[in-house]
């Protein structure tokens, strides 16, 4: 399918406006509420920020008319998807080891219902974004844009299982289970971090794959 040169561009400017949004929202919250997952998920949209960026210079270079070295330019595409994977494997990494640290440390206690706020609002916008990256993403016949869809599906993910989290929160306080609602914000942070490493890891290792059968291809015809 041949990429619409002019869509994709568009899909990935929106991406980045939207990404940059949701992280200052996040990180903001996050760090007034000294909610670990709220900070998670803002900084998981800062990641998604910078990663956008790349794919928007990595389209720019790979789309560029001067570009003759067809070999390099099919590699730029997986190469800049199998990063995007990594990166989100760190975070995620990283976010599962300073929740585990919280809990070890007696939780965290923060406002439950302002949390909650938060992530209504997170999850329908995120959420907005996500089905028009889906819905566009496939006529625009961009990996990158596909790639940037996944993004959005995970944050859609994280910010739905933060604001079922800021529920049970709020429902153990009423239930006289008060005690136990301090570990809700690093527990959350600790699943949604195991669940959702599967994601960038599959992008990861099936843009390699995706390397793998470039060269194996190119070795080929260099035999004939």
């Amino acid at each position: 399918m041949q990429c619409n040169v002019v869509l994709e561009r568009k899909l990935l400017q929106f991406s980045t406006f939207s990404a940059l949004l949701f992280a200052l929202l996040g990180i903001g919250f996050g760090l007034w509420m000294g909610s670990l997952v709220i900070l998670f998920d803002g900084a998981y949209s800062l990641v998604s920020l910078a990663l956008t960026v790349l794919s928007l210079v990595a389209a720019a270079y790979i789309r560029s008319p001067s570009r003759q070295d067809a070999a390099r330019v099919q590699k730029v595409e997986p190469l800049v998807i199998a990063f995007k994977g990594l990166v989100i494997t760190v975070m995620c990494c990283i976010s599962f080891s300073s929740a585990v640290l919280a809990i070890l440390d007696g939780g965290r206690d923060i406002d439950a219902g302002l949390a909650l706020f938060f992530g209504v609002i997170n999850v329908i916008g995120c959420l907005a974004t996500f089905l028009v990256m889906k819905k566009y993403g496939h006529q625009s016949g961009s990996n990158l844009v596909v790639a940037e869809s996944k993004q959005w599906m995970m944050d859609t993910v994280i910010s739905g299982a933060v604001m079922v989290g800021f529920i049970l929160a709020i429902l153990m306080q009423y239930v006289g289970l008060a005690a136990y609602s301090v570990y809700a914000d690093p527990v959350m942070v600790v699943i949604a971090s195991v669940y959702f490493v599967i994601v960038p890891l599959k992008m990861m290792f099936g843009a390699l794959k995706e390397l793998r059968e470039t060269d194996d291809y190119k070795a080929l015809t260099e035999l004939r």
